[in-house]
């Protein structure tokens, strides 16, 4: 049994807490917050932009940490699950790793490139297990596709485009916040990037054009350059959508065989499939495909969390939760602000 604790019980880490109750061999056994009702149960003041809120929650059989090192110093702890705020996931896990800790921490690795180039190293130094919580991949249709791309199911892969846009929220002018975040380069974005380099592979360079607020990507169309007989590989991404487009996302790939086609989007408040996940053939037919399932809305976290229990037990490949990954993502969010600043490809 992989015993979990969790650090910050704030939004993601009350989802991390819900997707891990249907681990088979693995459960949370401990949580660390600061927020002394949180550590009583109290979980109702969380809220996010998907699922249901927070509600109380029986703590009578967790051990509930007010100081997170005392987590870090618990030997029955096999796997810490790291969800604070991104400006803390440096300090935090390279105390896990300096603790000897497996750990999970939530996307991004981290804002700030040299501090995600330290904590890979550090982890790799003390042979420590760290692998970073990028979820996309474990949605049906971005398996489906990431599965299609690497097993070449329909063929080569031989274009694709990809889109992730909201508009912005209403405290996105609080720069100080936007800097936290990244930007939606990095916030938003990265979610493309990875899911780009994990079934894609590192592309050569990028080239992009956008808008640079504060010095962050706003707004981005990426051209991701294989080299000859490459794919070719474009993505949209940015937070400057009217209002009533809260958040879109999909993609079109080109295979030798098939067309696959998903797009989806919340508009004017309401969640609209206006394509779902599509095979089109050669032959002239549309297939839609099967995603039948778990329907709970963090069923996506379960999956990924089990990939991390599966390799901290078992040493099975952490796949999409590869920290070289996830680095190589954020390399690719600093690429393209660069390559908007200077209006050229940055090679990688």
């Amino acid at each position: 049994m992989i015993r979990i604790g969790i650090v910050g019980v704030g939004f993601m880490g009350y989802t991390h807490f819900e997707g891990a109750a249907d681990l088979p061999g693995a459960k949370v056994t401990a949580i660390a917050t600061r927020n002394k009702k949180k550590l009583a149960g109290d979980w109702t003041g969380i809220q996010g932009n998907f699922g249901p809120p927070g509600g109380h929650v029986d703590v009578s059989e967790l051990k509930c940490y007010e100081n997170y090192q005392d987590l870090l110093a618990d030997p029955d702890i096999d796997l810490v699950d790291v969800c604070v705020p991104t400006d803390s996931h440096h300090k935090v896990v390279m105390e896990c790793i300096a603790a000897g800790k497996p750990t999970l921490v939530e996307k991004p690795i981290s804002v700030d490139l040299a501090e995600a180039e330290e904590m890979v190293a550090a982890a790799k130094q003390a042979n420590v297990p760290l692998l970073v919580g990028h979820v996309l991949p474990f949605f049906p249709e971005f398996r489906f596709a990431a599965e299609a791309i690497q097993t070449r199911k329909f063929g080569d892969l031989r274009a694709a485009h990809f889109k992730r846009v909201i508009c912005p929220p209403e405290w996105s002018n609080d720069m100080s916040d936007f800097r936290k975040l990244g930007g939606w380069g990095i916030d938003l974005h990265i979610h493309d990037n990875h899911f780009i380099a994990h079934a894609c592979g590192k592309p050569d360079s990028v080239f992009s054009n956008g808008l640079l607020q504060d010095g962050f990507v706003n707004h981005v169309h990426t051209s991701y350059v294989y080299g000859n007989g490459g794919p070719a590989v474009t993505a949209v991404s940015g937070g400057i959508a009217a209002k009533g487009l809260a958040f879109g996302h999909g993609f079109e790939l080109y295979f030798e065989d098939a067309t696959v086609v998903f797009d989806a989007g919340t508009y004017a408040g309401e969640w609209v499939v206006n394509r779902p996940l599509s095979v089109i053939s050669n032959d002239g037919t549309v297939e839609i495909v099967d995603l039948s399932g778990s329907d709970k809305w963090c069923a996506a976290f379960t999956s990924e969390l089990q990939i991390a229990v599966d390799h901290v037990q078992n040493g099975v490949d952490p796949g999409p939760l590869s920290a070289d990954v996830a680095l190589d993502a954020l390399k690719i969010c600093y690429a393209e602000a660069e390559s908007i600043a200077a209006g050229h490809a940055i090679a990688l």
